[in-house]
């Protein structure tokens, strides 16, 4: 899935418990791209590789390739200066919040695998809606629009193309997300450097 935990490095909560506004305005302070950026090489491969492949194949690749996007994105992490996994790097209740959030959205794909095996085409629309759920409590987190922008525009796009494209489904939803990362990356990147500025 598309997750968005992490913490920005040098920052000690657990040796100064802090309020939860103090740990929010702390949690704001992260860059959160490396995800985003892990979700759209996935889905921009998975979208140029569709109409080369099978359909079953490609439906393997839909599970693969965004399985695989967490742990592209914690590798791509140590690029952005996130650094997921360091151990200097600390949580707070908002990376719990999200973690919580994360479980639920996985819990979702109890309805998506067997309506998946009814009709595989649905495979691009289900998992292309679910993996974008975690971006509306991000909003709410860091107090911006751009997850709300990005849930609401990704799920009325890959719907509206899912109808629309049904001979092109993995290529058309593709589009739309990767067009949706594209703006969410632009504006969580300006909105960081905005932050280091201040």
């Amino acid at each position: 899935m598309e997750h968005l935990l992490h913490h920005t490095p040098g920052t000690n909560v657990q040796s100064s418990p802090l309020s939860l506004e103090e740990q929010r305005e702390d949690f704001k302070k992260n860059r959160f791209i490396a995800m985003p950026l892990a979700g759209t090489i996935v889905w921009a491969l998975l979208g140029i590789s569709a109409p080369f492949v099978s359909e079953l194949t490609i439906t393997w690749m839909l599970y693969i390739g965004t399985g695989a996007i967490f742990y592209l994105g914690a590798g791509l992490s140590y690029l952005t200066g996130e650094r997921f996994f360091a151990k200097s790097v600390a949580k707070n209740s908002f990376d719990r919040l999200f973690f919580v959030g994360m479980i639920m959205s996985l819990m979702v794909f109890a309805i998506a695998l067997p309506v998946a095996a009814i009709d595989h085409t649905t495979v691009p629309l289900s998992i292309g809606i679910l993996a974008g759920l975690m971006w509306m409590p991000l909003s709410w987190a860091i107090e911006h629009w751009i997850g709300y922008f990005h849930t609401l525009t990704r799920t009325f796009g890959i719907v509206a193309a899912w109808y629309l494209f049904p001979d092109a489904r993995v290529e058309a939803i593709s589009a739309v997300i990767v067009a949706v990362y594209i703006v969410s990356l632009i504006t969580l990147e300006r909105r960081f450097q905005s932050i280091k500025s201040n």
